[in-house]
């Protein structure tokens, strides 16, 4: 049990880094060199096709509504996000993406399926099952941290 304790982390930590790794340098050598790796992440907050509310979004991405007014003004000025006032509530901001937007989005999002079928090449339908359950069950552990950092733990 240890030995695959030991192994599974060794892969968690080097797959992370690789992820970060790989999205560092193709945004750098790529048409978006102007963004960064968080920059990308919000843009795949907001999502492709709706307008999302800006607290929705930060929320979404664990930050406050003053970072992401940040992010989003860095990202508006960059030609990728857009922001909608409310007719009713002039305070409320919906995001959305523009067409630039929408296709680092979609580029993006081709990564992470290409990343994810290559991790599941060659699996069974049951493992397949497993990975998933492993994966849920890594998120449960994992949103608990960020979800008690804010009363005091982790």
């Amino acid at each position: 049990m240890e030995e695959s304790v030991a192994l599974i982390n060794g892969l968690m930590i080097d797959v992370f880094n690789d992820i970060l790794k790989i999205e560092e340098i193709t945004l750098r050598n790529g048409p978006f060199s102007d963004v960064s790796v968080t920059e990308v992440h919000t843009v795949e907050a907001i999502g492709l096709h709706e307008k999302r509310m800006a607290g929705e979004v930060a929320k979404l991405l664990n930050i406050t509504a003053g970072t992401l007014s940040v992010a989003v003004n860095n990202l508006e000025k960059k030609g990728y996000v857009e922001r909608f006032r409310d007719g009713d509530d002039r305070r409320a901001v919906k995001l959305g993406l523009t067409k630039k937007g929408r296709l680092l989005y979609r580029v993006h999002e081709r990564f992470h399926v290409q990343m994810v079928r290559a991790s599941m090449t060659g699996l069974s339908a049951a493992e397949e099952k497993v990975l998933i359950r492993a994966f849920c069950s890594l998120h449960k552990f994992l949103s608990g941290f960020y979800k008690q950092e804010g009363e005091g733990g982790a």
